[in-house]
């Protein structure tokens, strides 16, 4: 595709700073580098581990995704649900949650999860969200315990989300802390980082920042002179190699090039520049040969999540050729806001997600890596129970999936809320609503995103230094890794 030599330079200047951040020149590095040497054992970990964040924009109605079966549970969740309440096709879960005789199963288009759950290789952590301190209707209700702003914005709570931090809206991302901590174990110069699904607050760090590629490649730079301007990639899928011109203007690559030539910067801002473009563009080439050939038995969905966690899949598979021990994952799905015709489109969403994912964990079965691979959603917030019409509102709390061999599979974490209508004049009747159709968390984002750290390499000094809020609840480790 041709584009004029703004958008040239502007998708370059993107490029360049997607391997290490730039902000990191102006911070107070050594301190970061200190606590990340000292949080590295000596000579490595040993051992290969990686987290993957599935990320559902636009906030999934997990009340809907997992369905109570019997019980209260099941008569509270058909009066609340009306018509968008699920009654057939439901794929049964074993064992109920502890603490009661419900059994709940999981939406009609995740066969594919229900059968990971079952056999152990997938929990379910209820109604996490994300909280400042603990609280119940009443402190809620009455304002009497801070609570996150802007709780039900989508821009809001995906920052909060990704960072663990709501009461710190420039803080960097909580996988980002988590790279910035355990940096040290890979011996590769690849970042340990990296995006299959573009910017993301989530890894944004202190020394590593996200590294963006996508299903087909990591981009590479060339031409010049009187050819066009190029960006070569590597297909993970083994299609081979492909090109795509961005440019030819002879001039405009000239300058291009002259400015990563050595010596050629006048400014720190030159330098800044030329030095990430060139890290970002070697990275590219060691990546690019390191995928050229590699190929996977397991066969992927078609779908968007599908390549993009193919493509996870082949960076694992290269792990060793590329130095990694340790890498942070990052991949999406949008469409979750579903405000109306949620029947359809949740099925559609959710079809592709229990596809994706049972395929990816086939994969790492595959890679005999399955014990150090870890998949967890994540998600703006939950919808409401409440019903608009044919969809439902932006809510707070949530239930996500966490899949993996290192994972106490087929357990339900948390307590599952009430699913009761909501009467004005008598509170108790859902003592978990805010009163506006909103489930409030149990658990929250920071004991989510610590127990995958601590199973991940870091220690209990270093949890405290990424999630500071965390001495807040009652626990740091929710349970459901190894």
């Amino acid at each position: 595709m041709h584009v004029n030599r703004r958008e040239f330079l502007r998708k370059s200047i993107c490029a360049a700073l997607g391997g290490v951040g730039l902000y990191s020149a102006l911070g107070n590095l050594r301190l970061i580098n200190a606590a990340a040497a000292a949080a590295t054992p000596a000579g490595g970990f040993g051992d290969y581990k990686a987290l993957v964040c599935i990320y559902l924009y636009g906030g999934n109605d997990s009340f809907n995704t997992i369905v109570p079966m019997s019980g209260q549970a099941q008569t509270d969740y058909l009066g609340s649900r009306g018509d968008l309440a699920l009654t057939t096709g439901l794929n049964a879960l074993t064992p109920a949650p502890s603490g009661g005789p419900t059994n709940y199963g999981l939406h009609p288009a995740m066969p594919e999860m229900a059968s990971l759950f079952n056999g152990g290789k997938a929990a379910i952590v209820a109604n996490v969200g994300s909280l400042l301190y603990p609280v119940n209707q009443q402190q809620y209700q009455d304002g009497t315990v801070p609570t996150p702003s802007q709780l039900f914005s989508h821009d809001d709570q995906t920052t909060q989300w990704q960072t663990s931090r709501p009461d710190d809206s420039n803080a960097n991302g909580w996988g980002g802390r988590i790279a910035d901590m355990l940096y040290a174990a890979n011996t590769g110069t690849i970042p340990m980082s990296i995006s299959l699904a573009g910017d993301n607050r989530f890894q944004r760090g202190g020394i590593v920042n996200q590294y963006s590629v996508d299903a087909y490649g990591a981009s590479e730079a060339a031409g010049g002179g009187g050819d066009p301007f190029r960006v070569a990639g590597m297909s993970y899928l083994g299609d081979g190699p492909e090109s795509w011109v961005i440019g030819d203007n002879p001039d405009g690559v000239t300058a291009y090039q002259a400015l990563l030539a050595s010596g050629s910067q006048t400014n720190v801002l030159e330098r800044a520049f030329a030095d990430s473009a060139t890290r970002a563009l070697n990275n590219a080439s060691a990546l690019n040969a390191a995928l050229n050939g590699i190929t996977l038995t397991t066969a992927f969905p078609d779908t968007d999540l599908g390549n993009q966690l193919a493509a996870v899949a082949m960076l694992i598979k290269v792990r060793a050729a590329l130095g990694m021990s340790r890498q942070v994952f990052f991949v999406a799905a949008d469409n979750y806001d579903t405000h109306n015709t949620q029947i359809a489109d949740q099925n559609d969403n959710l079809v592709e997600l229990s596809q994706a994912i049972n395929a990816f964990y086939a994969a790492t079965v595959e890679l005999g890596i399955a014990d150090g691979v870890t998949t967890f959603t994540a998600s703006d917030f939950g919808r409401s129970l409440a019903v608009n019409s044919d969809g439902t509102d932006h809510g707070w709390g949530g239930h996500h999936f966490v899949v993996g061999g290192g994972v106490h599979g087929q357990r339900f974490y948390g307590q599952m809320p009430s699913l009761a209508q909501y009467d004005d004049d008598n509170p108790a009747s859902n003592p978990d609503d805010t009163g506006y159709g909103q489930i409030i968390p149990t658990q929250s984002v920071d004991q989510y995103a610590a127990t995958l750290a601590r199973w991940f390499g870091v220690d209990a000094g270093g949890l405290s230094d990424i999630f500071p809020n965390l001495g807040r609840f009652p626990s740091s480790d929710l349970g459901f890794m190894t």
